[in-house]
């Protein structure tokens, strides 16, 4: 057991490697973020991609923050606040996926304006802040790998989260090599840049309905 100062900041050794190997599996499992990360890659390049996981990477660090603080349990608690939170997710999911469709000749030929990394990031960030569903996640899972006679629960909080949002960034930066390479390879067949654009755009639409109509649970 990790501990500074006599205080522990990770759980017994078994329940840490639970949550290590829970926290991969959940990684893997494409959603909106990983879509971002994969479009990004697939129209800039690796360093796009790269860039984009990092912004993934800072929005969920705000999540385990918020997490730690308690600001999380407000989603839990007011439906207003989930929401709101939910609607302006899900509208900017869709701007992502309109703006995919209407990239168009630019995306193909390069020829449009290329958004600057802190732009990506930027974007990347929010795709992640503005889905509540990430906080409850947060506020639900982090807690029940805790050891209930911690001194400081919310440092073993902090922890965790700092450890899943790492290893995320780290499967979503592989993504993004990989999704840049493969775009590379493929970037002299016109029809499938155009049939890959057409498939992140929907998986970002079909993400936003998803957010739009999910429950607070």
């Amino acid at each position: 057991m990790l501990s500074a100062g006599g205080i522990e900041l990770l759980p017994p050794s078994p329940v840490f490697l639970a949550f290590v190997a829970a926290g991969l599996a959940l990684n893997i499992v494409p959603g909106a973020d990983m879509t971002f990360v994969i479009a990004s890659a697939a129209r800039g390049g690796r360093r796009d991609g790269v860039t984009a996981a990092l912004g993934i990477g800072a929005g969920t660090l705000v999540h385990v923050l918020a997490a730690v603080v308690g600001l999380s349990a407000i989603l839990a608690a007011s439906q207003t606040a989930f929401t709101i939170i939910k609607w302006i997710g899900a509208a900017y999911l869709a701007w992502v996926a309109i703006s995919l469709l209407r990239a168009g000749r630019a995306i193909e030929t390069e020829a449009g304006p290329r958004r600057s990394g802190l732009q990506l990031l930027k974007a990347a960030a929010l795709v992640n802040i503005l889905n509540p569903k990430v906080a409850l996640f947060f506020l639900a899972f982090l807690p029940q790998f805790v050891d209930p006679n911690a001194r400081v629960p919310a440092l073993q909080i902090l922890c965790l989260g700092i450890w899943f949002d790492f290893v995320g960034t780290i499967v979503n930066v592989l993504v993004a090599i990989v999704a840049a390479g493969m775009a590379q390879r493929l970037r002299h067949v016109s029809w499938l840049g155009r049939a890959a654009r057409y498939v992140a755009a929907t998986a970002m639409g079909a993400l936003a309905l998803r957010l739009a109509f999910t429950e607070r649970r």
